[in-house]
């Protein structure tokens, strides 16, 4: 298991983060302490596809902003939060939607339809992404003991409390984007 980790987990995070990509990196980071990965290579594979990723949908909307509106047609409350989010912070939004689920792919979509400057998402992008990488990569490498010992102490019952962690901190976002 170990050999397919080391041969294709690094493409596995380039791919998994250029659509997000906070999860891949939790396990990249926890990965990287048990020794399967190297956490500088996981930091900056993350961190340029979801810089990759957010360039990509910022210019799609751009380009192309009856695809784009397609596209979020169905997000229609995600899509006011995020609009809020852009009046409420400004350009500070770029560096908070990196933490917040379920508007993490929007808000580069609704900056794209906006006239907000390409040039000023693009810098405020490579700066909240790294940021984010390096402190979701060095989080969770740091608790990748943590992470692991809850492995082999309790084996599925620490999956099954890491997997009720995020279903909670999904339905707590889920809720505050409602109101």
């Amino acid at each position: 298991m170990e050999d397919i980790i080391r041969d294709w987990g690094y493409l596995a995070l380039f791919l998994y983060s250029f659509g997000g990509g906070f999860v891949g990196l939790v396990v990249a980071g926890v990965l990287s302490y048990s020794g399967d990965l190297n956490i500088y290579i996981s930091i900056l594979v993350a961190g340029i596809s979801n810089f990759l990723g957010d360039q990509f949908l910022f210019f799609i909307a751009r380009k192309n902003k009856n695809y784009a509106k397609d596209m979020m047609k169905k997000y229609g409350r995600k899509i006011a939060l995020a609009h809020l989010m852009m009046r409420k912070y400004g350009s500070f939004v770029v560096f908070v939607q990196k933490y917040i689920y379920g508007i993490k792919t929007l808000v580069p979509l609704a900056m794209g339809l906006t006239k907000y400057s390409a040039m000023k998402f693009s810098v405020y992008n490579a700066f909240a992404t790294l940021i984010w990488a390096c402190i979701i990569g060095y989080a969770s490498f740091t608790a990748g003991e943590y992470v692991l010992s809850l492995g082999d102490d309790f084996k599925y019952i620490g999956l099954a409390i890491i997997v009720v962690i995020l279903l909670s901190i999904s339905y707590v976002f889920k809720k505050i984007e409602k109101k």
